[in-house]
């Protein structure tokens, strides 16, 4: 029987944590410090993170990285910009065999590497998989119906990771689609602002459609010519993702452009939180890429020239607006 542990005690590796335990696996959870793991082994409970929620017996929380890297399977859901160096601290102490599942989803900032690429450089040879899908973390910890995309190179392994992690109510459904999967996890965060900003601004629900919508069109043309299939775009870890993420105050890249559509700074909205929010570090590297490839983002765009550039909702609406009409099959928005 495989050995699945967790790096990353934030809400969603507690989650996954939750369920590969309900599978029937011993999991070590790995947290940042001492004072968290002791709270959790002795609560039985992420209280900072998923307070109400008991954890099951065959979850243990550790500081340890050389004990958490004793698995066969090993699922990584440390923020996507910490990757790398997360990486690079497992590497003393991880075996070859063992497969690395990527669980977050981003771009990184100044390479503007995919999860995948980061991994094939921080750590060559080395099995990994991608798992990325419509999942709030509080609902899967309750075990509440839930489906994700599970994508990996070798079948076996995927078929293996399915078999490992896999419950009637968290459903992993296997691509072969590595570059697919990352691509419509990472946009969507983006998008998800804009359709907070939508939503902070009351500029109504006709807009939020049209958003997701044409966000839509944005993802499937940087995937295309970054080589993912159209169906995996369209699918649990593209669409899926997107459509639920840009529909809900329970997301926190919703949430987050809600905010600045209400008129709080980028600044008062991160210093109130506990949680990374995906979306903003990922902006910029994904209008690098858009820029590189010469595909048009224009709602990306302008969700990077909110965040980054000092530009204000009002100005990136009306550029927005202003925008020639086009064929809807060649339009940006």
């Amino acid at each position: 029987m495989d050995k699945v542990n967790v790096i990353g005690a934030g809400a969603w590796g507690t989650s996954l944590a939750i369920a590969a335990a309900r599978a029937g696996r011993d999991v070590t959870l790995w947290c940042r410090n001492d004072a968290q793991a002791s709270a959790m082994n002795t609560a039985s409970e992420n209280n900072r993170y998923l307070p109400g929620i008991p954890l099951p017996k065959n979850i243990m929380a550790t500081t340890n990285l050389e004990a958490v890297c004793k698995a066969d399977i090993l699922l990584n859901v440390v923020p996507a910009q910490h990757l790398r160096a997360n990486l690079k601290a497992l590497a003393p102490f991880i075996a070859p065999t063992t497969a690395i599942v990527v669980c977050s989803k981003g771009i990184e900032k100044g390479s503007d590497k995919m999860m995948s690429e980061v991994v094939a450089e921080t750590l060559p040879n080395q099995p990994f998989a991608i798992l990325s899908g419509p999942n709030f973390a509080h609902e899967v910890a309750k075990g509440m119906p839930s489906a994700t995309t599970l994508a990996a190179h070798s079948p076996e392994l995927g078929k293996r990771l399915v078999s490992a992690i896999g419950l009637p109510t968290f459903r992993p459904y296997y691509t072969n689609d590595v570059i697919g999967a990352q691509m419509g996890g990472a946009i969507k965060n983006v998008l998800a602002i804009a359709c907070g900003v939508v939503g902070g601004a009351h500029l109504g629900e006709n807009a939020r459609a049209a958003l997701i919508t044409r966000g839509m069109a944005e993802i499937l043309r940087l995937g295309d010519k970054l080589g993912a299939r159209a169906e995996t775009l369209m699918g649990l870890s593209g669409f899926g993702d997107l459509v639920l993420t840009c529909s809900s105050s329970a997301s926190r890249n919703y949430s987050l452009g809600f905010a600045l559509g209400s008129g709080q700074s980028l600044k008062s909205i991160l210093d109130s939180r506990n949680s990374v929010t995906e979306g903003v570090h990922t902006a910029a590297a994904l209008c690098d890429l858009a820029e590189k490839h010469k595909i048009e983002m224009p709602i990306c765009q302008s969700v990077d020239k909110i965040l980054n550039h000092g530009a204000s909702v009002d100005e990136v609406v009306k550029e927005l607006l202003a925008r020639p009409f086009r064929d809807e099959k060649l339009a940006g928005f």
